[in-house]
């Protein structure tokens, strides 16, 4: 597929989803969201405390977005919208990431960074198939279901880029692992050598930090040196997190260079 001619980031869409990019790793900012919020990330960056920065954060959003007054709506609809944080989307994403949450966070890719899906519920040719449209109704009915929610995951990416930059401070790309149980439900691109490829990922994928965990999730584990400026979510980044203990990375797709892991059991 055609990556889109538009997005909201400081790169264009061909850009970002390239191989090229993944093994010359830049910045990525979506416009407007760190000028627009500058107190939050000035006090963030005065705080040594990676937990009481992110205590910070979520109080933050929860008034930045109403999120603590849900029970002070009028109706029912008005306080769904407003319970319904990003949380709900994480944990949705978690739990199957081709339900109504799942096609919500991939539509923010699309729009931000300008990269479209390639599966969600069944592979997406194009976008005037009927696959592309039954994701744009997941989109909608997820959306319906919050408060400015593509704001809301707008700050959550930018606040994962702040602290990866202190949890790494001397890397550009980290390792990452994923189990599949198709290898070949992905598009291959090109085949480099034996066990390793070029693949065409969708827009938004779970990786993992950890290679045995992987194991858990197919019988092919490939091993991909991810830019961290396209990781849009890490298990630990919040107090609680609802990935914990799976070593979880969100991951904004495109091109990849794959390869794959031999079994040592």
């Amino acid at each position: 597929m055609e990556n889109g001619s538009f997005n909201y980031c400081n790169l264009p869409p061909w850009v970002i989803a390239s191989r090229h990019f993944n093994d010359n790793p830049q910045p990525l900012e979506i416009q407007g969201v760190k000028e627009g919020n500058r107190f939050l990330f000035e006090k963030l960056a005065s705080i040594s405390s990676q937990e009481e920065r992110a205590l910070i954060f979520n109080d933050f959003m929860s008034v930045k977005f109403q999120l603590h007054n849900w029970q002070d709506q009028a109706t029912d609809t008005a306080r769904k919208s407003i319970k319904n944080s990003y949380l709900r989307f994480l944990r949705g994403w978690m739990m199957d990431s081709n339900s109504v949450e799942g096609a919500v966070l991939k539509r923010w890719v699309e729009s931000r960074m300008g990269i479209t899906p390639t599966f969600h519920r069944a592979r997406i040719s194009d976008i005037h198939s009927e696959a592309y449209f039954d994701f744009s109704v997941d989109v909608m009915k997820g959306s319906a279901r919050t408060n400015a929610i593509q704001s809301q995951l707008d700050l959550l990416y930018e606040y994962c880029q702040f602290e990866l930059v202190r949890k790494y401070p001397a890397a550009l790309t980290i390792p990452l692992y994923r189990g599949t149980y198709d290898a070949n439900e992905h598009s291959v691109l090109e085949q480099i050598g034996k066990r390793e490829q070029i693949v065409r990922l969708n827009n938004l994928v779970s990786f993992t930090s950890d290679e045995e965990r992987a194991w858990e999730f197919g019988s092919t584990v490939w091993r991909v040196e991810v830019p961290l400026s396209k990781i849009f979510f890490y298990n630990d980044l919040l107090p609680g997190s609802i990935m914990k203990g799976e070593g979880e990375y969100l991951i904004i797709g495109g091109e990849y260079r794959v390869r794959q892991v031999m079994c040592t059991l």
